[in-house]
């Protein structure tokens, strides 16, 4: 009785582990050093704050585990808190954009207000995961402002924080529709946390012709030009080609009056 006792206790333990393992897992996407360039030409601001390789993703790690999902993004530099965020990261500012269903058509196409990109309809996002020095508050209510019509699709964690290199927040899996994210593809934009935004912007940085002490440099000083400096290309190995697959993704032109002719149009990376 007591051998057949023990062995329904193991078999107990060992479905348990299993169980654990299977919702327990992390996706890994690799992106290439030195490409913070946006469309390959874009320049940092000049305050000494913004440090070299601060916006340079190499890493974007997503693990489930459970009923919660952790977002995870690295960057070539060490991580410093120079506006008094508390939080251990103060200039940069992550959007994790989703597709849940891998459906052409599915989801949004339009970006977020002040990153002026939009999505190519095959790559249609549905989530979009906000990683913030700021707190959930204030960037939920820049949200309900500044884009009313995707709220229902936009999550931030109810902290996000920052250690070494890495940029991380947790949401819920069942806020993010459920399923298994490592069957999701994901696009991640690097932009800046901007605590003063122009009126039409979600607590973005913005990219003018020339760089100033809190401006990016080498785009366009109307909003034809997209305002990102690094995100995910290819398959999300880090290989030197994804470097000028990146570039050709932001691609833009504008016309003489500061018009889009042709805005950044992005695709997603997926395992």
């Amino acid at each position: 009785m007591v051998r057949k006792m023990r062995g329904v206790v193991m078999v107990g333990l060992l479905s348990a582990m299993l169980a654990t393992s299977a919702w327990s897992a992390t996706v890994t996407f690799k992106d290439p050093v030195g490409d913070d360039k946006g469309p390959g030409n874009y320049t940092y601001p000049t305050d000494a704050v913004y440090t070299p390789g601060s916006f340079d993703i190499t890493q974007f790690d997503v693990t489930a585990k459970g009923s919660n999902v952790n977002f995870a993004v690295s960057v070539n530099s060490k991580l410093e808190d120079p506006w008094g965020m508390g939080v251990g990261f103060a200039v940069q500012m992550i959007f994790i954009f989703i597709d849940t269903d891998n459906k052409p058509g599915s989801g949004h196409t339009e970006g977020l207000p002040g990153l002026n990109i939009q999505f190519d309809p095959a790559n249609a996002w549905d989530k979009v995961v906000i990683l913030s020095p700021q707190k959930q508050a204030r960037v939920l209510s820049e949200a309900k402002i500044k884009a009313p019509d995707l709220l229902k699709d936009i999550l931030v964690p109810n902290r996000t924080t920052g250690s070494g290199k890495t940029i991380e927040g947790t949401v819920k899996l069942a806020d993010l529709g459920g399923g298994d994210p490592a069957q999701w593809s994901y696009q991640v934009i690097m932009q800046s946390n901007e605590g003063f935004p122009a009126k039409t912007d979600l607590l973005t940085r913005k990219v003018n012709e020339y760089e100033g002490q809190h401006r990016y440099g080498g785009g366009n000083d109307a909003d034809c030009d997209p305002h990102v400096m690094d995100l995910l290309a290819g398959k999300g190995e880090g290989k030197p080609e994804e470097v000028q697959l990146q570039y050709e993704m932001l691609k833009y032109e504008c016309d003489a009056t500061g018009g889009s002719v042709k805005r950044a149009t992005l695709i997603m990376v997926h395992k």
